[in-house]
């Protein structure tokens, strides 16, 4: 059998970026689904039970190394590549005002984020939802309806998830860049704050690996 590189990728990434990649993982490894080894989800491995696992820190000229390994035989194992992992589809429309904008649609019908303002141009939209690829996995969770503004889970990206209260009462969430521009927004409100997580942690989970499409 001949040797086959899966996967590689490099990049510079912060540590609360990198520790986002690995809670990812951890997350779907201790549940025993497959666990995405890029950020799109295109490429997922779903190790055995039980696996050989080797952590080795390397120190050389000045350059720190931590590698972690698992091996496992191919059988034991599955391996699979061209993911279609995300269960949404961005759609990008022109609304009644002639200004672009985009929604994420869930694969049963719902309509689990949108722009939440038009865009000039239907570049600036695609800019946007792009914008909401990238940081919406990792971002964090803030509490905004409590008193302390409490993180109540942990993330890493240039944008922050944020829980309210409309002035109807019900539970809303938005995502903001760290330039403090809303690049995101649930579009409706929820009975239960829950709720609301349930619907932002949709967003985070299928936001990545979602095609882009012309929408009506």
């Amino acid at each position: 059998m001949t040797d086959e590189t899966v996967h590689e990728s490099q990049e510079t990434r912060s540590r609360r970026g990198i520790a986002s990649y690995f809670r990812r993982l951890a997350n779907r490894l201790s549940r025993g689904e497959p666990a995405p080894a890029d950020e799109e989800q295109t490429v997922t491995v779903t190790p055995p039970a039980e696996s050989e696992f080797e952590v080795e820190v390397e120190r050389e000229d000045g350059t720190v190394t931590l590698e972690i390994d698992m091996e496992w035989n191919e059988d034991e194992g599955e391996v699979a590549t061209d993911v279609a992992a995300s269960k949404a589809t961005f759609e990008v429309y022109e609304d009644s005002a002639e200004q672009y904008r985009w929604r994420l649609r869930h694969d049963n019908g719902n309509i689990i984020a949108d722009s939440g303002e038009g865009y000039a141009s239907k570049q600036k939209a695609e800019q946007g939802l792009e914008s909401v690829k990238s940081n919406a996995p990792g971002a964090y969770v803030v509490d905004e309806s409590k008193d302390d503004d409490g993180v109540v889970e942990e993330g890493g990206s240039k944008a922050t998830f944020e829980l309210f209260k409309d002035s109807e009462g019900k539970a809303r969430w938005r995502l903001r860049h760290d330039n403090g521009e809303i690049i995101a927004d649930c579009g409706q409100g929820y009975a239960s704050k829950q709720k609301a997580k349930q619907g932002l942690q949709s967003v985070k989970t299928n936001a990545r690996g979602a095609p882009v499409e012309e929408g009506e």
